[in-house]
């Protein structure tokens, strides 16, 4: 049974809710992301039952238990076509927090957001990726550490979600393992997720950080089918397609910079030639930029030839160092093979250097809005 429906407003189309007592999580999940899209402004519950389908009875239910619990509180009133005033109720972003790391090969970011992803706290070190296991896994939580207890004008709640780590892969996302990660085959089968946990004591959940990146655009509503460019000291891609991150049948999907575009080229960390990371990486080197996003885009236009999506996002420390040669290089190769088929825009990515750290905090969050995948 197909349960969207269009908003009252005609925007987005919202997921409906049923009455059944076995899905008042999913239902609760429904009320939530509402409270927290509808921001200080807040919503109605008469709007909360139309936007989700859910009976009156059921949406007093749940509110009054997000007031229980803190995560929901009155945002004041509206007036009614008849009768009293509508109560508006909001979301109460301080009343947990999650944290967000991105593990890069030679940098270690750190972030705390609130439940409505308000970054609230920062740090980032050096850090090498090939310091070995033991040093890597405390590196990480030593940081996670510091980022919760910085002094900050609001106290942090001790209702912490948890830790989202993003990283290069290829890994094992729902299990947590890393696989053979370019450059650092030594990661092959280490149990990151698990070892974070252990020495943190709080959930923790890995995932690579082109699709941390693509889940934090796809919360933020990016757009319902996405590419996110990530280009850095490596090159990937996070996919949105239906509005959900894609990764794949073995959480492999996105290694975009692998795709063997020149026979004859150089060699790649891989173990191929002629990869697009190792082509733009290698132009980067020499100092020609211009080189390097004329590559990126042609394999930007191989992708969206391939799946004929909405936008083409790009981020990454290469790119945010000379974003306006990037954009143009790669929208010119786009509109070179549009062939009559409309042009596919290209921007940048909205959050800059700190984009897959905050992406990797939504991977605690946006489960508890129903938007595991976005």
């Amino acid at each position: 049974m197909d349960r969207t429906k269009k908003s009252a407003s005609g925007g987005r189309p919202v997921t409906a809710g049923v009455n059944l007592l076995g899905l008042r999580s999913h239902n609760t999940a429904l009320v939530l992301d509402l409270l927290r899209t509808a921001g200080t402004e807040g919503i109605s519950r008469l709007e909360l039952a139309d936007r989700t389908g859910l009976t009156p009875q059921a949406v007093s239910k749940i509110t009054a238990r997000l007031r229980e619990e803190d995560l929901a509180t009155e945002a004041g009133h509206r007036a009614s076509t008849g009768g009293k005033p509508r109560t508006v109720l909001r979301l109460v972003p301080e009343a947990g927090h999650a944290l967000g790391v991105h593990l890069d090969r030679d940098e270690l970011r750190a972030v705390l957001v609130d439940l409505d992803g308000t970054v609230v706290g920062e740090r980032c070190v050096a850090m090498d990726l090939g310091a070995g296991a033991g040093a890597v896994v405390e590196g990480v939580a030593g940081l996670a550490e510091a980022v919760l207890s910085a002094p900050r004008p609001r106290s942090v709640p001790r209702s912490v979600l948890g830790l989202g780590v993003a990283l290069p892969g290829p890994l094992d996302h729902g299990r947590g393992v890393l696989h053979r990660v370019t450059g650092f085959p030594e990661w092959d089968g280490f149990p990151l997720r698990d070892a974070l946990a252990r020495r943190l004591g709080m959930p923790v959940v890995v995932d690579k950080d082109t699709n941390a990146a693509a889940l934090g655009l796809a919360v933020g509503d990016e757009a319902d089918s996405f590419a996110y460019l990530h280009l850095g000291t490596g090159l990937g891609a996070g996919l949105v397609i239906g509005g959900k991150v894609h990764r794949g049948a073995r959480t492999g999907a996105g290694e975009f910079g692998h795709q063997v575009i020149q026979l004859d080229g150089p060699p790649c960390d891989c173990g191929n030639r002629g990869c697009i990371e190792a082509l733009c990486l290698g132009a980067v080197a020499r100092g020609d930029t211009e080189a390097a996003a004329r590559v990126l885009g042609a394999g930007a236009a191989n992708l969206v030839g391939l799946l004929d999506i909405d936008v083409v996002l790009l981020g990454g420390r290469t790119v945010t160092a000379a974003p306006e040669v990037f954009v143009r290089g790669v929208q010119s190769a786009l509109d070179d093979r549009a062939q009559g088929n409309g042009t596919v825009p290209v921007r940048l990515a909205p959050a800059g250097t700190r984009g897959v750290a905050e992406g990797a905090a939504q991977l605690l969050l946006a489960p508890l809005f129903g938007r595991a995948d976005a």
